[in-house]
C-alpha cells in the first residue's frame, strides 16, 4: 500500500514536472512572438512618421514653390492677353479708318487710284517679266517699256504724296500695331509655357502624394492586425503565466520562498513612475490636438484609450 502510494506519488510529480516545463515553453514562445510583433509595431509607426514628413514635403513644394510660380505666371499671361485685345481693337480701328481713306483716295487724283506702293511695284515687275518671257515686236516691247517708266513716274510721285498723306500715317500705325502684336504672341506663347510647366510639375507633386496616402493607408491597415495579433499574443503569455502560477503553488521546494523577489514597493514605484510616463504623453497629445496639430498614431491612440475609460 505504502510503494502504491509512493509510485502514484513519483507519477504525479513527474506530471507536474512535465505540465510546468510545457507551460514554461508555451511562455517563452508567447513571449518571444508577442515582443517580435511589438518591435514590428514600432516599425511600422517609424515607417508612417517618415511618409508623414515625405507628404508634408511634397505639399509644401507644391505650394511654396511651384503654386506661386504657375500662379505669377498665369498673372502675367492674364495681363498681356487683355493687352492683346486691347491691341486687336486698336488695329480694327485703324484698318477701317484705311479703308475709308482708300475710298476717299478713289475718287480723287489718278495716282490715288494706288493704294500702295506694292501694288504699282507688282504692275512693273508684270511688264519687266512679259518683255524678258514674251516674243514681242520692238513696238509692242517699246510701249511697255514706256509704260514702266510712267508707273515709276507714277510712284515716285505716290510716295512723294504719301509722306504726309493721310493714308501713310494710317499705315504706318498699323504696321507698328501689328509689331507690337505680334510681340504679345511670342511673349504670351512663352509664358503660357512656363505656367504649363509648373502646373505639370504641381500635378506630379500630387500624384506622388497620393501614392504615398495609399502606402500610409495599406501600412496602417498592417498596422492594426499588427497590433492586434501582439495584444493577442499577450493576452495569451498572460493566461499561461497565470495557469503556470497556480501549478507552481504549493509545488515549489521549501528553499524557493527564499528566492529574492523584487520588492512590492519597487514594483509599485515603477508602475507609478510607468502611469506618470504615460499621462504626460497623454497631456502633451491633448495639448497638441488642441492647438490643431497633427497627433501620431501613439498620440491618437492614448486619446481614444482615455475615452473610452
Amino acid at each position: 500500500m505504502i510503494l502504491s502510494m509512493s509510485r502514484a506519488n513519483t507519477n504525479t510529480s513527474q506530471s507536474s514536472k512535465y505540465s510546468f516545463k510545457e507551460l514554461q515553453l508555451q511562455i517563452e514562445e508567447f513571449r518571444q512572438k508577442r515582443d517580435d510583433l511589438n518591435k514590428k509595431t514600432k516599425e511600422y509607426i517609424k515607417e508612417l512618421q517618415e511618409i508623414d514628413v515625405k507628404i508634408e514635403e511634397q505639399l509644401n513644394l507644391a505650394k511654396d514653390d511651384y503654386k506661386k510660380k504657375r500662379d505669377y505666371w498665369n498673372s502675367k499671361v492674364k495681363k498681356l492677353k487683355d493687352k492683346k485685345i486691347e491691341y486687336k481693337n486698336i488695329l480694327d480701328k485703324f484698318i477701317e479708318e484705311r479703308k475709308i481713306i482708300i475710298k476717299e483716295s478713289r475718287k480723287g487724283k489718278e495716282t490715288q487710284k494706288y493704294v500702295s506702293i506694292k501694288q504699282i511695284d507688282k504692275k512693273i515687275e508684270n511688264l519687266e517679266r512679259r518683255i524678258e518671257i514674251e516674243n514681242l515686236d520692238i513696238i509692242e516691247e517699246n510701249a511697255m517699256v514706256d509704260k514702266i517708266g510712267e508707273l515709276a513716274h507714277v510712284k515716285r510721285e505716290f510716295l512723294a504724296e504719301q509722306q504726309n498723306s493721310d493714308f501713310f500715317k494710317i499705315d504706318r500705325k498699323i504696321q507698328i500695331v501689328k509689331i507690337n502684336l505680334k510681340k504679345i504672341y511670342e511673349q504670351l506663347s512663352k509664358w503660357s509655357n512656363k505656367s504649363q510647366d509648373y502646373h505639370a510639375k504641381m500635378h506630379d507633386v500630387y500624384q506622388t502624394v497620393n501614392e504615398l496616402r495609399e502606402k500610409k493607408k495599406t501600412l496602417e491597415e498592417e498596422l492594426i492586425e499588427n497590433k492586434k495579433a501582439a495584444d493577442a499574443y499577450h493576452e495569451k503569455f498572460l493566461r499561461v503565466m497565470s495557469k503556470r502560477k497556480k501549478e507552481s503553488k504549493g509545488k515549489r521546494p521549501s528553499y524557493a520562498s527564499k528566492k529574492p523577489r523584487a520588492p512590492k514597493k519597487h514594483r509599485t514605484v515603477r508602475n507609478e513612475e510607468l502611469e506618470k510616463l504615460k499621462q504626460d504623453k497623454l497631456a502633451a497629445a491633448l495639448e497638441k490636438q488642441k492647438s490643431g496639430r497633427k497627433l501620431n498614431l501613439f498620440e491618437a491612440r492614448l486619446i481614444l484609450e482615455r475615452s473610452k475609460e
